[in-house]
């Protein structure tokens, strides 16, 4: 390498060049003049060589070209995930809390627990969000995707307008769906033991009260305050305080009144 540099550069550093093709262009010529010039103490030349010795021993080049991979160890988040690069890759759920190793190209990441691969993701490059296996899910999350958000709903308003409500009100609450499932799911369940018409005055007093959750609709359901008839909220007294000054402060005719009241002081000259 070093003769090559020597005997390239040399030769070219009086030419000037407008482009990159045009100096690879040069480098090229010189390069397979140089391959072909007569050893001086052997027969043949670097293309001879090359030819007799190299050739034979090359291999097929990859189909796939080589990927730059970096490998990194991330710990297993409570919802059974990886954080990458802003992304969430899922992992066997029995892992939670447990450190792995990641491996990531620019196409897939994989997951390595102990030197045996738990996971293989494509890459995503969407920040904060989740890509995930069902597989990894624990059974009771896989249960949830059974009732996606459009049967939720569907029940719910079978049941009546302030079920629905109610159950969409916790499905926008929550940060992740599968936190409004397993509520929506428990008040389906609470369906079973009580009535329609039940269950509907307790979605009612949940949604006047702000109290919408699972925990709370169970709590009116097994009390009986479903039953009870839902007061409306009292009005608020007005206050009385000294420095309150009423309508009649900002009323013009008063305000005149009180600037022809007030004593004009006499000049003091």
């Amino acid at each position: 390498m070093q003769i090559v540099e020597r005997w390239i550069v040399a030769a070219l550093r009086h030419r000037k060049f407008f482009s990159l093709a045009e100096l690879n262009r040069a480098i090229r010529e010189l390069l397979n003049k140089l391959n072909q010039r007569p050893f001086r103490k052997r027969t043949g030349c670097r293309a001879s060589l090359f030819q007799e010795l190299d050739r034979p021993a090359l291999g097929p080049l990859p189909r796939e070209r080589f990927e730059l991979q970096q490998g990194e160890t991330a710990r297993v988040n409570i919802d059974y995930h990886v954080e990458i690069d802003d992304h969430y890759y899922s992992v066997p759920y029995v892992l939670t809390g447990q450190d792995v190793e990641v491996r990531s190209t620019l196409t897939t990441v994989e997951i390595f627990h102990r030197g045996e691969r738990v996971a293989s993701h494509a890459r995503s490059h969407q920040a904060y969000r989740a890509t995930t296996i069902n597989e990894h899910r624990p059974k009771s999350h896989q249960q949830h995707l059974a009732w996606p958000p459009s049967r939720l709903l569907h029940w719910a308003q079978s049941v009546g307008p302030a079920t629905a409500q109610l159950f969409k009100a916790i499905l926008e609450s929550k940060p992740h769906p599968e936190m409004g499932y397993r509520s929506c799911l428990g008040i389906l369940r609470l369906g079973q033991r009580y009535s329609n018409p039940r269950l509907e005055a307790a979605a009612t007093r949940a949604l006047a009260t702000g109290a919408c959750s699972y925990q709370s609709v169970k709590s009116m359901l097994g009390r009986g305050l479903d039953r009870q008839p839902l007061e409306a909220p009292a009005p608020r007294p007005p206050l009385a305080h000294d420095n309150l000054r009423g309508a009649a402060y900002f009323d013009p005719s008063e305000t005149r009144e009180h600037s022809h009241s007030i004593p004009r002081e006499e000049n003091a000259c």
